[in-house]
Parts: C-alpha cells; structure tokens; sequence
C-alpha cells in the first residue's frame, strides 16, 4: 500500500459518520439475501468523496485499482470517481487503460450508485463511436450489475440523440425479475422520452402491458397524468 493510498484511506476516515454508515447499511441492503449483501460503509457523503478526488486529481491507475479492491464502500466510490474524472481528460491511450480497468473489475462495482455515477462516463463514453456488443453481452447474463452497466451505460448514447441500443436493451432486460433493473431500464425509457417523446411511446405501445409495473411508472413518470393513468389501466392502443 503506498503512501497516497494511506493518505486517502485517514481522509477518508476523517470524513466518516457512523450514523450515517448504519443508514447506508439499511438503504444499500446489506443484510444477507439482499442485493448488497455484506458491503461495508463509513458513512461519508458523496459531495464530501468528490472533493477528495478533486484534491487527489493525477492519482495513478495502480493505486486507483488498489482502492478500487477495497471492501469499504466510499473506497470504491472514490476509485470509481477518480476513474470518471481521469477518463474526461486522458487521451485515447489513457481511456482505454481506464476502460479495460473498469470493464474487468465488475466483482467491486456492486451497488446500484456505483453503477449509476461510473458507467454512463466511462463504459458508455468508450463505447460511443464503437462496438457495443460488450453491453448486449453484459444485458444477456445472469449478473444483477452487469445488466445494470449494460443499460445505464446508454445514457451517454441518449444524450447523443441515439437511441438504438437503450431500446434493444430494454427489450432483452423485459422479462427480468429484480426490481433495481425495473427502475433503471424505466428511468433510460423516461431519458428517451425527455429528448424523443415518439420513439418512446413506440417501444411502449408494444411493451407496456407485458413489461413490470416498477418499470412501466419509471418510463411514465413525467407524462400527463391523463395519459399516465391511461397506459396505467391498460387503455393505449398497442402498436
């Protein structure tokens, strides 16, 4: 362990509310059987970890992978935010490292927030302008954070008005049975509709009386509540 890493591990600390970490165990379920079985928190707030990333800006790729193998939950949180800030400004050589990195350290990005502020910025950013097989792979397996990746990763497309892969993958995520996939593929239906309402509505019309009602109140979320309740009690026409 280096000497930087220690630095970041005591600051890390010092910023650590155990109130706070005894809630995050209830919210992130980690009690046994549940989805974030056995993850460990401090108890820091989010804004509190990007500032200690901002102030360890030009933390190597060791190091960070280092932290990123933690068993504390803010450890990997901050790994994962010194990944999105390095892959913003790192040339093309550096990206790839960076994705190759976070490609293949799936067992640590196990919760939904680390899923949620990472992928979008480095899977989904790498994947832009090339194959995004690796995404329709990660949607076809048995693990509950790679089909998270596999659809949050999309949203780097959506705010680039492409939608194709988003709407695939919902497609393939459709008959899933756990209620965190339900919300993020509802929640990448409702970013379609934010910027194209039509191609939306489209993939609604053919799904929305098969697909699980978590998923279906996330894609209509900010609808007219006429239309809400109407797609709710079954009463849109389907394509």
């Amino acid at each position: 362990m280096t000497d930087k890493i220690n630095d970041i591990s005591r600051e890390l600390r010092e910023l650590a509310e155990p109130k706070r970490a005894e809630t995050h165990q209830r919210f992130f379920k980690t009690g046994r059987g549940e989805y974030g079985e056995g993850d460990m928190f401090l108890g820091i707030r989010v804004p509190h970890v990007r500032k200690l990333v901002r102030k360890f800006r030009g933390l190597s790729l060791k190091d960070t992978e280092e932290l990123l193998h933690s068993r504390w939950h803010e450890e990997r949180l901050f790994a994962l935010l010194v990944l999105v800030d390095s892959f913003k400004i790192a040339d093309g050589k550096l990206r790839k490292e960076i994705y190759d990195l976070y490609m293949g350290s799936m067992q640590w990005i196990n919760n939904w927030d680390l899923v949620d502020l990472s992928a979008p910025h480095i899977s989904g950013a790498w994947l832009y302008d090339r194959d995004r097989k690796p995404l329709h792979e990660f949607a076809e397996s048995n693990d509950l954070w790679k089909k998270r990746i596999a659809i949050i990763s999309t949203q780097h497309f959506i705010r680039k008005n492409d939608y194709t892969d988003t709407l695939a993958i919902s497609e393939k995520l459709l008959k899933d049975n756990h209620d965190l996939i339900h919300k993020a593929v509802g929640w990448m239906l409702r970013e379609v509709g934010n910027r194209n309402l039509e191609a939306e509505e489209k993939f609604l019309r053919k799904h929305y009386m098969s697909m699980p009602r978590t998923m279906l109140r996330y894609a209509i979320e900010k609808f007219p509540e006429e239309k809400r309740q109407k797609y709710l009690k079954g009463k849109i026409r389907r394509s």
